[in-house]
């Protein structure tokens, strides 16, 4: 398994040069619609309900999912001021390699 730090920049490079959707909702729309290349939710995200299911529905449509531990770290990379449960990234912009890596590290 890769190390936080490294999913958390691949999420902010994403965040620069492509495009990335924030807070479980946009993941889980992201998801259901095929868009999302790679799915980052957070652990201590408080009911644990509000992302209990972005990994059964990512395992469903085959989309990479990794967990971090904390939503603040999350929300920062994501370019946010708050914690955020979740994060797609859309489209890979100059973190393409890097999500590539990370999906096969997930496989």
């Amino acid at each position: 398994m890769t190390d936080e730090a490294h999913i958390l920049e691949t999420v902010e490079i994403a965040r620069t040069t492509g495009k990335i959707r924030k807070g479980s909702n946009e993941a889980t729309k992201a998801i259901e619609k095929g868009d999302a290349k790679l799915v980052v939710y957070a652990k201590d995200v408080s009911p644990p309900e509000i992302i209990m299911h972005l990994p059964l529905l990512c395992k469903e449509k085959n989309i990479p999912c990794v967990a971090i531990s904390k939503k603040d770290e999350l929300g920062a990379a994501a370019g946010l001021a708050v914690g955020t449960a979740a994060v797609a990234i859309v489209k890979e912009g100059e973190a393409k390699s890097a999500v590539d890596a990370l999906a096969k590290s997930l496989r």
